[in-house]
């Protein structure tokens, strides 16, 4: 039987915590954990996160009548293929990390992946990148999204020099997003002939398909995308990307070039460009941000 895996809420959480008291679970010690009881057919685990991991031979018998009953009140186990049954059907996921960066690349991801992959990522409790907090966890994640076997997986982007220089070819960020996003696809579908793929809506329209090769392949964009796995692991697939990018940029420039564009990447672009130059800004940033000119004025 498969783990089964549960982010819970600090109420569901303390309520189960009451539950494993009352009933004389045996109370066990587990690393990293918030708590930790079995019973002879079950081991639930609650990590400080509020994930809950419940693994044995009554797996579900547990999650059906005393989880789903007794304290989240929502039947969920089983029921992906019922209510999402697109999920588990071949196709493209596609999602991009560092359009709000104020250093380091652009990255577009496409992930194509089966009904198989997605239930071992599932039971694995995979999360759209924006859910996990930290790069450690990421690269875990990554690792699991690259497990399955036929999962294909493709990557677009470019140094920043070149990076600004195609911004200001496109004139607009989300033509060259769509753009790289279509680099990306047609990539992954040579290794993969599926007919559909699923993107989060950046844009009303369909830019995507305008730079894409394959005139035959349906591209649909809804918000939250995320939610499908397939999409939730070209997420992971691209933010790991990023953040080894940026990781060897930083070295590449001597000082630690922090994620998003607050108050830390202002502080690292004013020293950036008094170590290097403002004129080499470009290799490190990207250009347009208005950041880089209240920079540049000062």
């Amino acid at each position: 039987m498969q783990p089964y895996v549960l982010v819970l809420s600090d109420e569901q959480s303390e309520c189960l915590l009451n539950y494993l008291r009352d009933h004389r679970w045996h109370k066990d010690q587990v690393p990293y954990s918030l708590y930790a009881y079995h019973t002879p057919g079950v081991k639930v685990v609650v990590y400080h996160n509020q994930k809950l991991v419940v693994q044995g031979k009554d797996v579900e018998d547990f999650v059906l009548h005393t989880l789903e009953t007794e304290i989240t009140h929502k039947p969920l186990y089983g029921y992906d293929r019922v209510n999402h049954p697109e999920w588990f059907e071949a196709h493209a996921g596609l999602d991009e990390s560092g359009k709000g960066d104020l250093f380091g690349p652009l990255v577009a991801a496409t992930v194509i992946a089966d009904g198989t992959a997605v239930d071992f990522w599932l039971s694995k409790g995979l999360k759209e990148s924006k859910a996990i907090k930290s790069d450690e966890r990421l690269f875990k994640m990554e690792a699991l999204v690259r497990e399955p076997k036929g999962v294909v997986i493709e990557t677009a982007y470019a140094n920043m020099e070149r990076y600004n220089e195609l911004y200001a070819k496109f004139g607009n960020l989300n033509q060259l997003l769509a753009w790289m996003h279509a680099r990306a696809l047609d990539t992954a579908l040579q290794k993969s002939t599926v007919q559909k793929g699923l993107l989060d809506q950046f844009v009303k329209a369909h830019l995507v398909q305008k730079f894409l090769k394959r005139s035959d392949f349906t591209l649909q964009q809804r918000v939250r995308a995320e939610e499908d796995p397939v999409v939730a692991a070209a997420s992971i697939i691209a933010r790991a990307t990023y953040v080894r990018k940026l990781r060897d940029l930083s070295k590449e420039a001597g000082i630690n070039l922090p994620k998003g564009c607050g108050i830390d990447a202002q502080k690292a672009l004013t020293t950036l460009g008094d170590t290097v130059g403002r004129d080499q800004l470009k290799r490190y940033a990207k250009m347009h941000f208005k950041t880089i000119n209240e920079v540049l004025k000062s």
